[in-house]
C-alpha cells in the first residue's frame, strides 16, 4: 500500500474483507478497512508478529500483512518467507518510485539503497560515490544524518515526506540545510550530483512552485539552491546515464585476486593471484557481459568475473576439474562446458570478453573468429608469444603485453624473511579495433 493506504485495488479491499488476522504499522492500519471483530498486530519488533502470522497459518486463517515502501525490495517479503509461510503479494506505487515522480526526475540511471536495520555507512558512501541514489530511511539514519555526511560533496537532497498522504512534502535541499532540520519518519531520500554543464543533466524545478503539501518560501525547500548552488533558476542536477546493461552490480565484499588458496585446484595448475588481477582488469567484467573462460581449470578468472556481476562461461575438458565445486563454494552461477576447443567452442553464444587459458594457436583463433571485444591470453612459453600476437593482430586486434614476475614474502629459519620468486607469465591484451 502507499503511505496513506488509498485508494486500495479491489483484489487488496477483498483480502482484507476475508481476513482473520491483519498485521501492520499503527499507521496503516488506522489508513484501510479492517472488518469490525478481526485480530489486529501492531507492528513493533517483528518476531511476535511471525509468530502470530504463523499461528493464523496453521490454524487455515486468512492473514494480511500491511505494508508500505515496497514489500519486496528490503522489505517484510523476506522476512515471511524465511519464516516458512507462503507470500501472495498485492502490490501498490513503491515509495522510490513515488518520489522521483513527485520531483519529476527519471531514474533509470539512479541505484536503490537501504539504511533501514542496518549501519548508515554504506548508505552513504554510495551517496557519496554515485550520481542518482535513493536510501530508505530509518530513525536516525536518515535525511539529517546522510546530509551531514555529505557536506563537502556537490549534491543536491530531495526529501520525500509522508507520500500519498495529504501531508504529503517533497522538498529540496543542500546537505547543510538536511543536516539542519527535523524530518518526519518515514521518508526517502533523493542524493543527486550536481553538475555544471553536464548534457545528460536535468534541470530541477524552479524555486518557488512548490506543490500539495511542500514548504516553500525557505532557502533550499523547493528547488537547489543555497550557498553552493549554481547559478539561475534551473540548478542542473545529474540522475546518472541511462544504463543498456541494467543496474549496476556491487563489488565482491571479500574482493578479488584472491588468494591460490581460496579455490581447490591440482598441482598449483592455477592463475596466481598477482597475474589474475591483471586479467580481471583487462577482461572488464560487470553486469551485462558475457565472459568465457577457456581453459578453466579451477574457473579463478572466472569465477573472479562472475563476483564482479558478469555472466561466465567455464570451458574445461577434463569433467574432474574443480571449476563447478569452486564457483560453488564462492556463490556464483558459472555455466560449465565440458569438452575440447575449439570444437565445443562452437555452439556457446558470443562472448564480449575471453580469457585464454590453456589450448593452442588453434583455440586463440577459434576465439578471434568470434570478434569478442577483448581477449585476454596468459602465456608461459617464450616460444608461444609471437604467433599469439601476430595471429591477433591479423584478426584486426590491438595487442598489448606485460611480462608478471612475482616475488612472494616466505620465511626462513631463526625469523628471517626471503622472497620466493613465482614464474614469470606474459599476459597478452588483444581489443577489437
Amino acid at each position: 500500500m502507499d503511505a496513506a493506504g488509498r485508494p486500495l485495488p479491489p483484489s487488496a479491499v477483498a483480502a482484507l474483507a476475508g481476513a482473520g488476522l491483519v498485521v501492520g504499522a499503527a499507521r496503516h492500519l488506522a489508513a484501510v478497512p479492517v472488518p469490525p471483530g478481526v485480530d489486529t498486530v501492531t507492528l513493533g519488533p517483528l518476531a511476535p508478529a511471525l509468530d502470530r502470522l504463523a499461528a493464523a497459518h496453521a490454524a487455515g486463517q486468512p492473514a494480511v500483512v500491511l505494508a508500505s515502501g515496497d514489500p519486496g525490495f528490503f522489505g517484510v517479503v523476506r522476512r515471511l518467507r524465511a519464516a516458512g509461510l507462503p507470500v501472495r503479494v498485492l502490490p501498490a506505487v513503491s515509495s522510490v518510485a513515488a518520489a522521483f515522480a513527485r520531483a519529476g526526475l527519471d531514474w533509470d540511471g539512479a541505484v536503490v539503497v537501504t539504511a533501514h536495520g542496518r549501519e548508515l555507512g554504506p548508505a552513504l558512501n554510495a551517496c557519496r560515490a554515485l550520481p542518482a541514489v535513493a536510501v530508505l530511511t530509518a530513525p536516525d539514519a536518515g535525511a539529517a544524518e546522510i546530509g551531514a555526511g555529505l557536506v563537502g560533496w556537490s549534491r543536491r537532497l530531495v526529501v520525500a515526506e509522508y507520500l500519498g498522504t495529504p501531508a504529503e512534502r517533497v522538498t529540496w535541499t543542500t546537505p547543510q540545510e538536511a543536516a539542519t532540520r527535523a524530518w518526519a519518519d518515514p521518508h526517502v531520500l533523493l542524493s543527486l550530483a550536481a553538475t555544471d554543464g553536464d548534457p545528460g543533466a536535468r534541470p530541477a524545478r524552479r524555486p518557488g512552485t512548490a506543490e500539495r503539501g511542500e514548504v516553500a518560501g525557505r532557502s533550499g525547500d523547493t528547488g537547489p539552491a543555497g550557498d553552493d548552488a549554481p547559478a539561475g533558476d534551473d540548478a542542473p542536477v545529474r540522475v546518472g546515464r541511462v544504463r543498456a546493461d541494467n543496474q549496476l552490480a556491487a563489488a565482491p565484499a571479500e574482493g578479488w585476486a584472491l588468494p591460490e588458496s581460496a579455490y581447490r585446484h591440482r598441482d598449483s595448475m592455477i592463475t596466481k593471484a598477482e597475474v589474475r588481477a591483471l586479467a580481471v582488469a583487462r577482461l572488464r567484467p560487470r553486469l551485462g557481459r558475457l565472459v568465457w573462460d577457456v581453459g578453466a581449470g579451477s574457473g579463478s578468472v572466472g569465477i573472479e568475473c562472475a563476483l564482479l556481476g558478469a555472466a561466465v562461461i567455464a570451458v574445461e575438458r577434463d569433467p574432474t576439474a574443480p571449476v563447478a565445486g569452486n564457483a560453488a563454494r564462492h556463490g556464483v552461477d558459472v555455466r560449465v562446458v565440458t569438452g575440447d576447443a575449439p570444437a565445443v567452442l562452437a555452439g556457446l553464444p558470443d562472448p564480449d570478453a575471453v580469457f585464454v587459458g590453456g589450448g593452442g594457436t588453434d583455440v586463440l583463433s577459434a576465439v578471434a573468429d568470434r570478434r569478442p571485444d577483448r581477449v585476454v591470453v596468459t602465456l608461459a612459453a617464450l616460444d608461444r608469444i609471437a604467433p599469439a600476437v601476430h595471429l591477433l593482430r591479423r584478426a584486426g586486434y590491438t595487442v598489448t603485453g606485460s611480462q608478471l614476475t612475482a616475488a612472494r614474502l616466505a620465511d626462513l629459519p631463526g625469523g628471517s624473511i626471503r622472497l620466493a620468486a613465482t614464474n614469470p607469465v606474459v599476459v597478452l591484451t588483444g581489443e577489437r579495433q
